[in-house]
This record gives structure tokens, C-alpha cells and sequence, in this order.
């Protein structure tokens, strides 16, 4: 088996991160993975993806033209990006940044005020990307949370390991997120 992900956002929201704890959690459930960034000049306020692949087998190229999954954090990355869900894949869409719209009646879509979530639920709007790799988990039944909280172990430098468990906390926070009323 082998799927595709992309989390797109704005720079500051932390996709990069969010992709490398993907990346990290799926080689902690032992399966070969790669990870692909890809952002503009901007430092702060630019845009910025990555994406990832998990197979079960050698995996054979960096990326596709569409994914499985995809994550978006505004309204820029919803546009550009949804057009690139897989036929039957899913989008997540993160309605405090973006519009709560189906484009497309071929893909699932998992509508939540993910920045809204993180704020209202740990205090913490840069916490959102974590909140929102809970949803994926969930969304996708492809990943536990053991898998994703090693993974964040394993990526959050010791200089902020004080953060885990805010992060953990997030984690949490979007794995149990109603998913039945997501797509409405």
C-alpha cells in the first residue's frame, strides 16, 4: 500500500514541521517514507507545502501530480491545492482560515475550525498544525497516536521538549474530533 499526503499553509503555521512529524511517525510504524518541502522566497507570510509518501514497499518517486490526503490551512492553499486530491481522497480544510466550500463531489472533505480548536482548546494558535495531524490520523485510519507522539519526541528539538505535551495535547484534540460533523 502506498498513499500520499500534502500539507499546505502559509509560512509561520508550521507545515513544515507538520510533515516532518508525518514522516517520522510512519517510519516509527515501520513504513518506508519520504519527505519533500517545498516553500517560496518569503520567510514569514509566504507560501509553503510538503509532502509525503508512505509505502509498504521501496518507493520509487518523491512525489505526485495528486494526493490522498491533503491538509490546508487557508483559503490560498484550499484553492491551489484541492484540485490535487486523489478521486476519492481526502481534503482537510481548516475553516478559520478558509471558506467551508465543496468544489469538487468526487473526494471527502473534513471541515474544521482547526486555528480556532488550537486557540480555544490549549491557548496556542501555533499549535494548529499538530491539532490538525490528529484529525489526519483519524480522517485516515492509517496512523495511531503512539506513532505520532513518538514522532514528535523525535523531531521536537530538546531545546523545546517543554512543548510536548501542549503538542500531545493537540494531537489528542484532533484525533477525537467529530468526524461526522465534519463534512457537513
Amino acid at each position: 500500500m502506498e498513499k500520499s499526503f500534502l500539507i499546505a499553509g502559509f509560512g509561520g503555521q508550521g507545515v513544515l514541521l507538520a510533515g516532518e512529524v508525518l514522516a517520522n511517525a510512519f517510519m516509527h510504524a515501520d513504513k518506508n517514507v519520504t519527505w519533500y518541502p517545498s516553500y517560496g522566497a518569503e520567510m514569514r507570510g509566504g507560501t509553503v507545502n510538503c509532502s509525503v509518501k508512505m509505502s509498504d514497499e521501496q518507493i520509487g518517486s518523491v512525489q505526485d501530480d495528486t494526493s490522498d490526503f491533503i491538509i490546508t490551512l487557508n483559503q490560498a492553499s484550499f484553492d491551489k491545492f484541492t484540485p490535487m486530491v486523489s478521486k476519492g481522497g481526502t481534503i482537510i480544510v481548516n475553516t478559520s482560515l478558509a471558506k467551508k466550500v465543496k468544489t469538487r463531489n468526487d473526494i471527502n472533505y473534513v471541515f474544521a475550525p482547526i486555528t480556532q480548536m488550537a486557540e480555544e482548546c490549549t491557548g496556542n494558535v501555533k499549535i494548529a498544525n499538530i491539532l490538525a495531524l490528529g484529525i489526519l490520523a483519524s480522517a485516515s485510519g492509517l496512523l495511531d497516536l503512539q506513532s505520532l507522539e513518538k514522532a514528535l519526541d523525535t523531531v521536537i528539538p530538546e531545546h523545546r521538549k517543554n512543548l510536548l505535551p501542549l503538542n500531545i495535547k493537540a494531537l489528542k484534540i484532533g484525533y477525537e474530533y467529530d468526524l461526522s460533523t465534519a463534512n457537513v
